[in-house]
């Protein structure tokens, strides 16, 4: 399900984000027009995208999540409706990539997160996914990579 994690060393990345605190259950009517928006918004000031979009969570409670959608920039971002500019800070990180449909992340992070334990790093508790091969990209769910992310604690 997921590709054996690594540790890696990320450089800070300037990015296009839109920042949503929503029930859990609204997940999938809020995300398409999100990524609509945002996207809308950095071809309109012609900044991006430069990378594929991602997602990052603050705080997962069992009914509210608190996280950003965002996108890689190539240059400054003017705020414009709910979109604003932000940066992926540069950070040590967990990482490994998920196959499969969105459906499964839950599982993969699972997976993610027991490799984590096991290996004795510890997440500053935030998570980020990087849809680097999606809907967007091929209507194939098994073809879908989402990269998985956690910032570690040094």
């Amino acid at each position: 399900m997921i590709e054996p994690p690594v540790i890696d060393e990320i450089a800070a990345v300037p990015a296009a984000v839109i920042r949503l605190l929503i029930p859990k259950d609204q997940i999938q009517v809020e995300m398409g027009p999100a990524y609509t928006e945002l996207m809308a918004a950095v071809a309109a000031q012609g900044v991006g995208p430069a990378g594929p979009w991602f997602a990052v969570h603050h705080r997962i409670v069992p009914d509210v999540w608190d996280f950003e959608i965002g996108v890689p920039v190539t240059g400054p971002v003017a705020d414009s409706g709910r979109v604003t500019g932000a940066e992926i800070p540069a950070a040590r990180v967990a990482r490994t990539t998920y196959h499969g449909g969105y459906e499964g992340l839950a599982e993969g992070w699972a997976e993610f997160d027991a490799w984590l334990a096991a290996s004795g790093h510890t997440s500053d508790g935030s998570l980020r996914e990087t849809y680097a091969v999606g809907p967007e990209t091929t209507p194939d769910r098994a073809g879908w990579r989402t990269e998985l992310f956690r910032p570690l604690v040094p």
